[in-house]
């Protein structure tokens, strides 16, 4: 994941949701390209619209579940709470899918998803699945304090203020995440093959998040931020977009980073305004193999376009990318994107008490036909990020000093190297170089130099490291790209 500078310091938090992205949404209805309600238009919209096979219960299947739930209120051992009993087995049911973005979400956790799509959030602004048990992160939203605290797609959240997540659905997962506005979450992760768990502080709050951000450069490239595709963003990129135009800008790049997804129509919406009229967008697959193709309306655009992806980039954002990068030409420059390829429709109506039924309808393909889920979309161009962008934070739980063996010890030798100091290596020995390292920045910070790290050396540490975040021309992605379309203008 990359941070990007302006929102490190940023104070946002947003919605913790169980579902991870949402490609389809809004009561019980597939929507359409162009926002409006498809009814029975085509297969796939009978499918969200209800109209599948089955009809319900049978019987006998009526009969076999009345009777557990009977055994359960005469004879366990202990009074049960029924609502909570309905809703553990509507669950189990999602579950048996074996689909992650299949999930049914209660009264609260439903209003919480809802508020997500509306772009108004609470929690600790990152997105969640579950992977063979365990609770990964997909995104940490930009701007959120989940990116400042450092967390990282593919990051396993191991425990939440001491309470182990094993064995817990990925809904009861998301219940302890959450919080009120204003208290800490305390997380527990491991990232990738380190040895020990790192422990992150996340203090959770609520707010309104903008999702479009723009600016035009001296040199006539303009830069569109879309940090997530809920409802508006659409209409705030057009305006961006034609703000940018009308100041002469001569090409784009489009900044999809730690972008978890959104809305199928809202990213269809933005296509439009890059793809020529009559090619493809995306392609939606029903379980029966039936495709819908969504071609453009639009005329596309003079100008040179590219896009910024990384782990982070997700679902509605994979679609824009592999859109615009099969059908209008754009650069793909980054890396991988995360590799979400579904569709989820949720049903917020059909259950009639507040409660959710997010359920996973088909699957979405690139306009050449190609299926990413798992896989991700490759860029044209491969740019990885600095380490600066994706090492751990330092907890300073303990000083750290010579001879000392760790990852916070990695985690700290990372940062002197990118910030321009030399700790002789960085793979976690607290070396005499990195002695030297630290006391090289303590002399330059006005800080006792003596070479170990305390609490106080830790956050001027991590202050410059921040510092260092902020300037855009350390992003050597963004800074690709903007060398790609210049080199076109």
């Amino acid at each position: 994941m990359v941070m990007k500078g302006r929102t490190v310091l940023a104070l946002l938090l947003m919605t913790m949701i169980a579902s991870v992205l949402v490609t389809l949404t809004l009561a019980d209805l597939f929507i359409m390209p162009g926002g409006k309600a498809g009814g029975a238009r085509a297969s796939l919209s009978a499918l969200a619209d209800g109209a599948g096979e089955g009809g319900g219960l049978a019987k006998e299947e009526e009969k076999k579940l009345d009777a557990v739930m009977d055994l359960i209120e005469t004879k366990f051992f202990r009074e049960v709470d029924r609502e909570g009993v309905v809703d553990g087995a509507i669950s189990g049911m999602l579950a048996s899918l074996d689909d992650p973005y299949s999930v049914y979400m209660e009264g609260d956790t439903a209003e919480h998803f809802s508020q997500s799509i509306e772009g108004s959030f609470t929690g600790i602004g990152a997105e969640v699945t579950m992977e063979d048990g365990k609770v990964v992160i997909v995104s940490a939203i930009k701007g959120s304090p989940a990116e400042r605290a450092g967390l990282l797609a593919k990051d396993v959240v191991v425990s939440v203020n001491g309470t182990p997540l094993a064995g817990l659905s990925l809904n009861e997962a998301v219940g302890k995440i959450r919080g009120p506005k204003g208290t800490k979450a305390k997380l527990q992760i491991v990232r990738g093959s380190a040895a020990q768990p790192i422990q992150l502080l996340v203090v959770r709050d609520d707010i309104d998040v903008e999702t479009v951000y723009a600016k035009l450069r001296e040199d006539g490239v303009g830069v569109i931020e879309i940090r997530q595709f809920s409802l508006h963003t659409a209409e705030r990129f057009k305006e961006e977009l034609a703000k940018l135009e009308k100041e002469g800008m001569k090409g784009l790049v489009l900044d999809v980073r730690n972008d978890p997804g959104g809305i199928l129509p809202v990213v269809i919406e933005i296509s439009q305004h890059f793809v020529p009229k009559g090619k493809k967008i995306v392609q939606v697959e029903d379980r029966e193999g039936n495709r819908e193709e969504t071609r453009s309306q639009g005329g596309g655009k003079p100008y040179p376009l590219a896009v910024l992806i990384n782990k982070g980039s997700a679902s509605a954002s994979e679609i824009l990318a592999g859109a615009l990068q099969e059908s209008a030409g754009a650069v793909l420059i980054g890396e991988n994107s995360f590799g979400k390829g579904t569709v989820q429709v949720s049903y917020n109506k059909t259950l009639g008490d507040g409660s959710l039924v997010k359920m996973t309808i088909a699957k979405w393909l690139t306009p050449a036909g190609n299926w990413i889920h798992e896989k991700g979309i490759k860029p044209n161009i491969a740019v990885p990020p600095s380490p600066l962008y994706t090492v751990a934070r330092l907890s300073m739980e303990k000083e750290l000093k010579q001879d000392m063996l760790g990852d916070q010890v990695k985690s700290l030798q990372t940062m002197l190297a990118g910030l321009g100091y030399k700790p002789g290596r960085t793979d976690g020995y607290f070396s005499a170089a990195t002695v030297e390292a630290v006391g090289a920045f303590q002399q330059e910070h006005g800080l006792p130099a003596t070479g170990s790290v305390d609490r106080k050396t830790g956050e001027a540490i991590e202050k410059a490291v921040v510092k260092w975040l902020q300037d855009d021309r350390n992003d050597v992605q963004l800074r690709k790209a903007i060398d790609e379309i210049s080199r076109k203008i």
